[in-house]
């Protein structure tokens, strides 16, 4: 670390990122030290091997005798530190694609965790009207910043929170009808969107690794940094209308993905 990166530092907006963005120069320069201070350790040891003196050797480094044998010995001891809390490592299981059934049900993951051996849960953390982002506005072909109903879930696995699940949909087809409403979809999303008028077509999925955004890690509970997993499924009608685009944005390492192939021809 130099002035130069402490320079660049200072210029982050965001004052938590400038503090976590300092933290961790100060833990590679603390690293840089301690790894220094090893090496120069060592030299003094060889040195002293090859048969020179401890006045010698402090004479070239300008410190006093006493001073060179304390670098020998090393840093005092510490006492052990109890290891730091953690939460329980919890796995579960996505498949891709996702199985139709699955798509906007909370009982499909019911069942899917139940089976996996782990206690499922969830909070409904929006149901509303939202500008969309690039991503979305282009599976539903509106534009950037346009609102969009989004119901937005956080799904849990005993009691660890593993998934960030969204459905959004286009206002100008859905405002007002049961899947713009705060309560659940009845009887099913899909028997709610034929009941509308959509017939389902086709769908397109798309998956991507990367670095959570803050508001993803702070549902999710990870440490700024870490990545996720964003499964992008995009539904249309038979008239190619764009219907439902479900984002899954999965705690990567809280997660296997099960990609199953498709029946036909099969290939070793």
């Amino acid at each position: 670390m130099n002035l130069n990166t402490l320079h660049e530092i200072a210029t982050i907006s965001d004052p938590i990122e400038r503090a976590s963005a300092l933290g961790r120069a100060m833990t590679e320069q603390q690293n840089l030290v301690e790894e220094a201070a090893r090496m120069r350790r060592q030299a003094i040891a060889e040195a002293r091997e090859s048969g020179h003196r401890l006045e010698e050797i402090a004479s070239v480094l300008g410190v006093s005798p006493g001073r060179i044998s304390q670098m020998r010995k090393g840093p005092a001891s510490r006492a052990p530190q109890p290891p730091p809390e953690t939460r329980p490592q919890v796995i579960v299981h996505r498949a891709l694609p996702s199985a139709p059934g699955a798509l906007g049900n909370g009982a499909a993951f019911v069942t899917a965790a139940e089976r996996q051996g782990v206690r499922p849960g969830h909070r409904v953390l929006f149901v509303g009207t939202e500008p969309s982002s690039e991503h979305v506005a282009t599976c539903l072909r509106v534009q950037t910043g346009d609102e969009v109903i989004a119901r937005r879930r956080l799904i849990l696995a005993d009691d660890v929170p593993v998934r960030l699940v969204t459905s959004y949909f286009r206002a100008d087809l859905f405002a007002g009808t049961p899947v713009a409403g705060p309560g659940p979809v009845r009887p099913s999303l899909r028997e709610c969107l034929e009941e509308l008028g959509h017939a389902f077509g086709h769908a397109e999925e798309t998956l991507m690794a990367r670095p959570a955004t803050r508001p993803e890690a702070d549902a999710l509970e990870l440490d700024l940094g870490e990545w996720a997993v964003q499964v992008l499924r995009a539904s249309y009608s038979t008239d190619d209308t764009p219907v439902h685009i479900l984002e899954s944005v999965c705690a990567a390492s809280r997660h296997i993905f099960t990609v199953s192939q498709e029946g036909g021809q099969q290939e070793f």
